[in-house]
């Protein structure tokens, strides 16, 4: 007999049920290993970032903590949140905090760089890890096979394991983009998840492998490309890899040993904008000279046309380049202007008709 033949009817219901519980619950422990990443070179590296979501209020010094993240600011800037706020400041059970760190792709998979490293607790299980503790960035799965775990179900107080962030550093539709780890919420979809990050469904659904949003599962890690602003930083420069996306919230990076700030926005047509940060170099006694070679601006500064642009740094310099300011986008306001010019002509054009057909009329008919 077969095995399906002694299995009851209200044991088969049962099993439905749990396979359709499982699905809702989210990722399984086969899921890949971080995002697809087509340079597989050992040397590949670019930026990574992840949405997590916190499990409990906390603060941001413990966030930096537990994802190994060196510096505190790189947190702060990746959240639009002050230079100067305080390390005291609470992080709300809920809230999702961006996680910037080193990508690498190898294999032609991308992951974390070295970080996270998570000490497993007294009753700690690779699941409770990555659902709980990482909120679902991760699988079980993922984490036994970049930690060589042979048996998923033992573990020890004590150990140490690599906590896989998922990450890639391929250019999307020929454009450099930061993609971004996002934890799918319950009831969203592939529409609204590209509303929020400004991406088209259609690159999504690609990048991810889904038909629709019917293979969209709660709690599942997908890859957002985010754009990144284009810049005239040096091929020779130590930051020649350095890459800003447009995020939704005011988000800004550090580069140059802390000494210089940059950000990315659309209003100035994805050119990256960058100035001094005014905050402590983290390698250096003070920052060097920021002033563009044969004028009298700084980084950030700009007159008329042209504008004083970051370009690298060196082991001693910062890089200058004077360039075209962008042109701001004002499309919104070419809009409304556009419909001003058109609402006036309309106007102007039934008024001429009106006093034409006035004077037209019968000398009977006017009134004066």
């Amino acid at each position: 007999m077969g095995v399906f033949a002694t299995v009851g009817s209200s044991s088969l219901l049962f099993l439905v049920g749990a396979v359709v519980v499982v699905m809702a619950l989210g990722p399984t422990s086969t899921a890949a290993l971080g995002f697809s990443c087509s340079n597989s070179t050992a040397a590949a590296t670019c930026r990574g970032i992840v949405g997590y979501k916190s499990p409990n209020q906390t603060t941001y010094p413990a966030v930096q903590a537990l994802f190994g993240v060196t510096d505190l600011l790189s947190i702060l800037g990746a959240n639009g949140l002050p230079e100067s706020t305080p390390a005291t400041a609470p992080v709300s059970k809920g809230q999702v905090i961006n996680i910037p760190f080193t990508c690498s792709c190898s294999n032609g998979t991308g992951t974390s760089q070295g970080i996270p490293i998570y000490t497993v607790q007294p009753g700690n299980t690779l699941t409770y890890i990555a659902s709980e503790v990482f909120s679902n960035l991760v699988t079980y799965g993922s984490i036994a096979t970049a930690s060589n775990i042979p048996n998923p179900d033992l573990i020890l107080a004590g150990d140490k394991l690599k906590i896989p962030l998922p990450c890639s550093c391929d250019s999307v539709d020929g454009e450099r983009v930061v993609h971004y780890g996002h934890v799918v919420a319950a009831g969203s979809s592939v529409e609204m998840i590209g509303q929020q990050f400004n991406v088209s469904a259609d690159v999504l659904l690609r990048l991810n492998n889904l038909t629709s949003d019917k293979d969209l599962l709660a709690n599942a890690t997908i890859d957002v490309p985010l754009k990144a602003c284009s810049s005239v930083i040096r091929n020779d420069s130590l930051d020649s890899s350095f890459l800003v996306p447009n995020f939704p919230n005011a988000a800004y990076f550090l580069t140059a040993n802390n000494c210089v700030k940059c950000s990315c926005s659309s209003a100035n047509n994805y050119t990256l904008q960058c100035q001094p940060s005014q905050i402590a170099p983290s390698n250096w006694t003070t920052c060097p000279s920021m002033q563009c070679q044969g004028t009298s601006h700084y980084i950030g500064n700009s007159t008329g046309s042209s504008c004083c642009n970051y370009a690298g740094y060196t082991n001693q310099t910062i890089l200058t380049s004077s360039d075209t300011c962008p042109v701001t986008d004002n499309y919104a306001a070419k809009i409304n202007t556009g419909a001003f010019s058109w609402n006036t002509v309309v106007t102007l054009l039934m008024v001429t008709l009106s006093l034409h057909h006035f004077h037209n009329l019968p000398t009977v008919f006017r009134v004066f």
